[in-house]
């Protein structure tokens, strides 16, 4: 019994160990952070404090020490720049092994670039030429299904004139032989009758 009570008396003192420490953690950092921010404070004010203790000539001083600067600057880095192009280039092409070397890794990346291009350009040839013939199939059964039912439509209006026309061809006959019919009966009447 004692060594549980020991035990659980250690895991709380170390659970208040570690959140002492965390504790201690956040308050240093909180601290860096608030000296970071008066020390950026005071250096603003310091310069601001600079810049309000300045005369007009302090200033005029200070534009025409730019304006002599900002060119000689632009020129130094200007030659650093090329000498330092030059430098690499008298490196890299010093003997004709490492100039060969130079013209071999231009002309492999050159291939490269070639190959992905022509890669590239079939690649589209082919993805068009497979939407076309797509387009061109769905064009081909539409048409297609489209003349079929325009066919039927007028295999079928054909059907039902030549229904029509019979049907009329019969009423006529059928009006001819009655007229036929009563002709005659007419003609045995008449001459019945004279």
């Amino acid at each position: 019994m004692a060594t549980t009570a020991t035990t659980t008396r250690k895991t709380a003192a170390t659970k208040r160990s570690t959140s002492a420490k965390k504790a201690a953690q956040t308050r240093a950092r909180n601290q860096a952070a608030t000296a970071r921010k008066r020390s950026a404070a005071a250096r603003k004010a310091a310069d601001t404090r600079a810049e309000l203790a300045k005369t007009p000539v302090d200033r005029v001083a200070e534009y025409a020490e730019k304006a002599v600067l900002v060119p000689v600057g632009a020129a130094l880095i200007a030659r650093d720049n090329v000498v330092s192009t030059v430098q690499e280039l008298r490196s890299t092409y010093t003997t004709p092994e490492k100039a060969q070397r130079e013209l071999r890794r231009f002309e492999r990346r050159g291939t490269t670039a070639r190959n992905r291009l022509e890669r590239e350009v079939r690649k589209t040839r082919t993805r068009f030429e497979r939407e076309l013939r797509q387009r061109r199939t769905r064009a081909e059964r539409l048409l297609k299904r489209n003349r079929t039912q325009v066919e039927r439509g007028l295999k079928q209006r054909r059907k039902n004139i030549d229904l029509a026309t019979a049907r009329f061809e019969n009423v006529v006959q059928d009006g001819f032989t009655t007229a036929t019919q009563l002709s005659a009966e007419v003609q045995k009447r008449l001459s019945s009758v004279a």
